[in-house]
């Protein structure tokens, strides 16, 4: 009886964070519904100029034709990605290795964060020029304005937490006779990962601004080309369909940093952290054995 209540409890818990989930979507769902249909009628009734702003239907007929019928997204899709998260990659890379001279050598920091602070106040459209002109009309122009514009939020961050050490935990590792490396690896890193993430958070969505500004600017494919040519030929509904094909790919990209920083700052998650300790047991008790 009692083993039957337990796992009826469990089960139970289990079970309410996916009917909350559930509520919270029909919630978002309904509250999008009202809009459409509102937004239908008002288009129905006149209030609202079709030709600037289309009606859902035509929005929905032009993802229908982007993703069904020509299926021309496909390919520009996974060409701004790779534009964007190429991008990233060096960008995120730079400000790692720059952040990590400047936490370990103060004259480094002292001379590089006034460039770093020059770029970053410097507007990523003001670059484009001067980009095209130094990597020419192809794939490396979008990459690297998007390494610029994708470099300060990491290195920012990652500075910041890796130079933010609790002085407690800095005397322990002192006392315990560690070395400066052992410090770094063992404290100052752990603790600036959480901030890392949160800046590469930030910098893919940035990574893809500058790669679609660029693709405006000069590009040949792209889902910023494909949404010009049809802003430019007044076909909105396939331009906004463009646009949200944009925001889906945004998500991509930000939900691939969610999922890393789930795996790697897995302490700040309770389940995942429970995950880890339990696997972490099992694999010492299995070598306990084997050594028995």
């Amino acid at each position: 009886m009692s083993a039957n209540t337990t796992t009826a409890s469990t089960s139970g818990r289990a079970g309410f964070p996916a009917m909350c989930f559930a509520m919270a979507a029909a919630k978002h769902l309904s509250v999008l519904a009202v809009i459409i249909i509102v937004w239908e009628g008002a288009s129905a009734l006149g209030w609202i100029d079709t030709i600037l702003l289309p009606t859902p239907t035509e929005i929905g007929r032009g993802i229908v034709d982007l993703y069904v019928t020509n299926r021309q997204i496909y390919g520009h899709f996974l060409i701004t990605f790779y534009e964007a998260f190429a991008g990233f990659l060096i960008g995120a890379g730079v400000g790692i290795a720059i952040a990590v001279g400047s936490a370990l050598s103060r004259r480094f920091r002292r001379y590089v964060s006034p460039y770093a602070v020059i770029l970053n106040v410097t507007p990523g459209l003001a670059l484009t020029p001067i980009i095209i002109a130094w990597f020419g009309f192809g794939y490396s122009s979008k990459i690297a304005l998007g390494a610029i514009v994708s470099f300060f939020p990491v290195f920012v961050n990652a500075l910041i937490g890796l130079t933010r050490i609790d002085p407690e935990m800095d005397e322990m590792f002192q006392s315990l006779g560690a070395t400066r490396l052992q410090c770094f690896f063992k404290l100052q890193i752990p603790e600036a990962l959480p901030l890392i993430f949160a800046g590469f958070k930030i910098a893919i969505t940035t990574a893809l601004v500058g790669a679609v500004v660029s693709e405006f600017s000069q590009g040949t494919a792209g889902i910023g080309v494909l949404m010009q040519r049809f802003a430019f030929s007044l076909d909105m509904g396939s331009a906004i369909a463009a646009l949200l094909s944009m925001s889906l790919l945004g998500l991509l990209l930000f939900t691939i940093i969610e999922l890393c920083d789930v795996q790697v700052v897995f302490w700040r998650r309770e389940a995942r952290r429970n995950e880890v300790s339990r696997r972490r047991q099992q694999r010492w008790a299995h070598l306990l054995k084997e050594k028995n």
